[in-house]
């Protein structure tokens, strides 16, 4: 069937199927990375917490239970509160931005975000001391002689994401799934050149 003018009718069912696809990608992502983090989280607790820390590899990666009550990394301990509004904005964020998504690359990047987001989330909602006011369990520590902060499968997907979306949009690659490249302005431009010296050359 075509609409009138010849038409097709099922002219914007590409795009549709496109965006849907994106979609549901973003939607399985994050919920891989949400299900990794809190079945790990209730394993380490279960079995890890209040015991020493697990050697898995000497001197690269050790698995100790902490609490934390800060962002990633225990970055901001103290400010539990402000933490989980934050959390929950950039869920609601991601979740309207997910309409206008046509991009792969960037499907990936906001399924990261998502699921970490929603992981440490989690915590900060259910666990204890408070509702709302939970403790994220961090659990996951590499070349501890360095000191670098004990994290979580949430927070390594929260990085993976962010540094995606960094290398996104220095690329110019658009969530709709266009590219804006430095080459558009510069073709108007000569155009307009090129429009002036006509106009010179008719005066």
């Amino acid at each position: 069937m075509q609409a009138a003018g010849g038409a097709p009718l099922s002219g914007a069912d590409p795009a549709r199927a496109n965006r849907a696809r994106r979609i549901a990608l973003l939607a399985v992502l994050a919920a891989v990375v949400y299900v990794l983090d809190q079945v790990s989280k209730f394993l380490v607790v279960e079995f890890l917490e209040h015991e020493e820390p697990l050697t898995v590899v000497p001197g690269a990666l050790v698995l100790t239970v902490i609490r934390n009550a800060g962002a990633a990394f225990s970055i901001g301990t103290g400010m539990t509160i402000v933490f989980t509004v934050i959390a929950l904005a950039v869920v609601v964020a991601i979740v309207r931005t997910a309409r206008q998504l046509r991009s792969l690359p960037w499907a990936i990047t906001l399924g990261l975000l998502l699921g970490g987001a929603v992981g440490n989330l989690t915590d900060r909602v259910f666990r204890s001391p408070a509702p709302f006011q939970g403790h994220v369990v961090d659990f996951i520590q590499v070349f501890p002689v360095t000191r670098f902060p004990v994290f979580n499968v949430a927070d390594s997907a929260i990085v993976c994401g962010g540094v995606l979306a960094v290398f996104l949009a220095w690329r110019g690659y658009q969530i709709d799934g266009t590219r804006q490249t430095d080459e558009q302005p510069e073709k108007h431009a000569d155009e307009q050149t090129g429009e002036r010296a006509g106009e010179r050359a008719d005066g």
